[in-house]
């Protein structure tokens, strides 16, 4: 069985009133993987800047 079929069959056992905190931490987690994400973006863009922004790079790109 997969896990969201797992997880669906066991909020179909959990009361109701707890559906809003488990809604609630769901959104937490997305949110902590999104800043996450962009937490390593920003460090490979800082990273990769120097690289990125040279007059050889542009060159190499050009026919593109």
């Amino acid at each position: 069985m997969e896990v969201e079929e797992q997880i669906i069959r066991e909020l179909h056992q959990v009361p109701r009133w707890h559906h809003r905190e488990i809604l609630d931490f769901i959104r937490a987690k997305k949110e902590k993987a999104g800043n996450l994400m962009n937490d390593t973006v920003r460090a490979s863009e800082i990273s990769l800047k120097k690289d990125w922004l040279r007059h050889e790079e542009d060159e190499a790109w050009a026919d593109l």
